[in-house]
């Protein structure tokens, strides 16, 4: 009868071959970033003729000059049941999402916050808790800032709450928390009504406590019927915690990724001290290109239906992506991975110590994926097992030879693990 360790090394001689296989193809893929395709791009194609000699919007406003620091109330009714927050409290800004999230924290510091005692810079410690596995340029905003950072667990229904609960009620050093409450960047995962609640009626010992509440994916959905999640900014209203909140969102996975138009919703007691301090920095953003959007995606509907087409680009991707993994690993302990119902990732996950490994053979056969730890605030995963796939921007020939690539790569990790262990 062979012996386990003869079937480990069997198994090891095996899966090098396959490796040695897998380098002499000389491949040049990339899995790190979540960025759109180029035929999701060339869907917006139109916005760059527009708004043509439409300059003007609906209230007359000339989009040519300064002025108009809210931005165009036409494109804010468009988004505002998307990002579950009235258009009087919504502001469309500039093209990216990230630059609000990272001047809003700057004038956190600076300035006090509605409700705060002092300015966060004069605090001696500003703690925001990060929900892991989470996104990496959270992260990064809060380490270039100097803000703190505790991981907290992703569950499956959103961040563990008792968690959340605890340190948030013990300690007024920690002043806020990141959320991607749909499709979250990179497990797909959706907030349950329950999670939401609480989030929103929590004791916080911190007065100037704040949830950044980036629903990046809120209309990004892979299947024909979205998630739907609880709205956070009207139950902390009711709560009497409305200046709790910080929304964000753009459309920048929905048309031009470096031309889009970024939101900013809140209270209106939060909307008047960001307005008054953003006023100091610009007289306004850039209206034409929020003319142009309202006029290419017209109303709520026209946002779902350019969606659908998104859906059908990308939707095949994500399904290669489950097949390859279920193929290789549905019987393989210690190997699993999201299955997202929306979004822009799927979450690997590998036994303890194997992360690293496996991005640094997929590395040398040509096939790059985010650096294993970048899930975690530092860049430090302390099971060093999460690696997030971004499937979208390759074509769909290249998602899956790189799919392929990267199960090679684990199945050589398990290899060696098991015959390091036999």
């Amino acid at each position: 009868m062979t012996s386990p360790a003869e079937l480990a090394r069997t198994a090891l001689e095996s899966a090098r071959a396959d490796y040695d296989a897998l380098v002499a193809q000389g491949m040049k893929l990339d899995l790190t970033r979540g960025k759109p395709s180029a035929a999701q791009l060339d869907l917006a194609t139109p916005l760059l003729s527009l708004p043509g000699e439409t300059y003007k919007s609906a209230d007359g406003t000339d989009t040519r000059n300064y002025g108009g620091l809210n931005g165009l109330p036409e494109l804010r009714e468009i988004f505002s049941a998307a990002l579950q927050v009235p258009t009087a409290q919504l502001v469309a800004f500039g093209n990216g999402s990230l630059e609000l999230m990272h001047d809003t924290l700057v004038h956190a510091l600076l300035s006090p916050l509605p409700g705060a005692e002092r300015r966060w810079v004069e605090e001696e410690r500003v703690v925001f808790l990060a929900p892991v596995p989470g996104y990496d340029r959270h992260f990064s905003v809060c380490e270039r800032l100097g803000i703190e950072l505790v991981p907290v667990p992703l569950l499956d229904d959103g961040p563990d709450m008792d968690v959340v609960e605890e340190l948030v009620a013990a300690d007024p050093a920690v002043k806020g928390i990141w959320c991607v409450p749909k499709y979250s960047n990179p497990t797909g995962t959706v907030y349950s009504d329950e999670v939401v609640r609480r989030l929103a009626e929590m004791p916080t010992a911190a007065p100037d406590f704040r949830i950044m509440w980036d629903n990046a994916y809120a209309v990004h959905h892979l299947t024909e019927a979205g998630a739907e999640i609880a709205d956070l900014l009207g139950l902390a209203t009711a709560a009497g915690n409305a200046d709790r909140v910080f929304v964000f969102g753009s459309t920048s996975k929905i048309t031009l990724a470096n031309a889009g138009v970024a939101f900013f919703g809140a209270s209106e007691a939060n909307l008047a001290w960001w307005i008054t301090l953003t006023s100091k920095r610009t007289i306004g953003p850039d209206k034409v290109n929020h003319l142009r959007h309202a006029l290419f995606l017209r109303d709520a509907e026209g946002v779902a239906e350019h969606m659908r087409k998104h859906r059908e680009i990308i939707a095949p991707k994500f399904a290669v992506l489950e097949r390859i993994l279920t193929e290789n690993f549905a019987d393989t302990d210690g190997v699993t991975w999201s299955t997202p119902k929306g979004g822009y990732f799927v979450t690997l996950t590998v036994p303890e110590g194997l992360a690293s490994q496996v991005v640094r053979l997929a590395k040398e056969a040509g096939i790059a994926l985010t650096p294993a730890g970048a899930t975690h605030p530092y860049g430090k995963d302390p099971g060093d097992a999460i690696i997030r796939l971004a499937p979208t921007f390759p074509p769909l020939a290249e998602v899956e030879r790189a799919m392929a690539g990267v199960a090679v790569c684990v199945q050589l990790s398990l290899a060696e693990q098991a015959g390091s262990a036999s």
